[in-house]
């Protein structure tokens, strides 16, 4: 999107920013005062109790997520962008969301996180970003400005907050009152001094339904996810064997988890119209509860293939393909039986004892072979 350099001047100023973030393709706009992050205390708190589980690049880049000064020094202010990927009118579940990812699997059916059934956000939100950042620097040769989605050591989500995007829910999502929580974001840190947008309000009020959604126990507390437990977490950022007293719970989910947000009443179906996701994010239809056989034959042939330029390759081959065995064990379809054999002879359970031990419980979930 081609984006037109505002006149800029005096009390206007921010203003006309906020108007250009939009310009450049993003649905809010905020502003935070830079500096060390408001959330700096619940972050080390969470670490300190072992709720990252193995992403230990948390704890190895705290100080520079801690302080934007260490990201980019003399900054002055954060910039925070949304950009909404659930489209209006995509299907969701009820309250009864956890049991209805189990049924999926029953029914022979994965699913994929909403996010990530499109393009990599990553791409999308980047290259705006830069590009941004790009036009700032020609609009002010004097002021640094510095991109970030969530690969960067950047708090973003508590930004986000303190730029008035919206306020951390009780599933530790941030809630636009409008739209809900399906929104990526992503920050621009600059020297340019503006003034701070104000909070927004903490509308979670007395509902708890994303805690008692979650089959696992993840949310421990309002405002307080154990990555541990949560089926998120699970089936991306561990790339080791899934706990068996998981595996249950996951039911068809191969790639991402939005329980805790499907039975968020600020992600409820509206009748007023809402804004529309952006097209670039649009899901692709093979990402939409594929066929848990097929996915299995996909991803051992050609994983990158399957998915390009794709948030699922962040499971890497190797996780996604134990993802969709424990999504088949938890199907208990004896008609997947011969596609498991079939599959034993490939090399990558030959290569990676977790994907074969996978194969080897999903065999076992299917019951007993029936002798010819």
């Amino acid at each position: 999107m081609n984006v037109q350099t505002p006149i800029l001047r005096g009390a206007a100023l921010r203003e006309d920013l906020r108007a250009w973030v939009l310009a450049a393709g993003f649905h809010r706009a905020g502003f935070a005062r830079a500096g060390r992050v408001p959330d700096a205390e619940r972050l080390s708190a969470w670490l300190a109790d072992g709720f990252a589980g193995l992403m230990d690049y948390m704890a190895r880049t705290l100080e520079s997520r801690l302080d934007t000064n260490r990201v980019l020094p003399g900054a002055r202010t954060v910039i925070a962008a949304a950009l909404f990927y659930r489209r209006r009118g995509e299907p969701v579940r009820s309250a009864a969301s956890a049991g209805e990812a189990q049924a999926l699997a029953r029914a022979g059916r994965g699913e994929i996180a909403s996010y990530a059934r499109g393009r990599d956000y990553h791409a999308v939100m980047t290259k705006r970003l830069r590009k941004l950042a790009a036009a700032l620097r020609r609009e002010f040769p004097g002021e640094s400005f510095r991109p970030a989605v969530d690969t960067a050591p950047v708090l973003e989500r508590s930004w986000a907050r303190a730029a008035g995007l919206g306020w951390i829910g009780k599933n530790a999502c941030l809630i636009d009152l409008a739209e809900g929580s399906h929104f990526f974001i992503g920050v621009i840190l600059t020297t340019l001094e503006l003034a701070p947008d104000a909070l927004a309000a903490d509308r979670c009020g007395t509902c708890r339904k994303c805690l008692d959604a979650c089959p696992t126990g993840a949310l421990v507390a309002p405002y307080r996810l154990d990555a541990r437990r949560c089926l998120s977490y699970q089936t991306i950022e561990n790339r080791g064997r899934a706990p068996e007293a998981l595996r249950p719970a996951l039911g068809g989910l191969v790639f991402g988890c939005d329980i805790c947000q499907e039975v968020c009443p600020y992600n409820r179906p509206r009748e007023e119209s809402g804004e529309a996701a952006d097209p670039a994010l649009a899901p692709r239809p093979e990402n939409l509860l594929p066929e848990l056989g097929v996915l299995l034959r996909q991803t051992l042939k050609d994983f990158k293939g399957r998915f390009p330029a794709s948030a699922v390759r962040r499971a890497r081959a190797a996780g996604f393909l134990r993802n969709v065995l424990l999504a088949i064990g938890n199907s208990g379809r004896p008609e997947y039986r011969p596609l498991l054999s079939e599959a034993a002879a490939h090399p990558a359970f030959l290569e990676d004892p977790v994907a074969a031990e996978a194969l080897a419980w999903a065999e076992e979930c299917l019951g007993p072979k029936i002798s010819q």
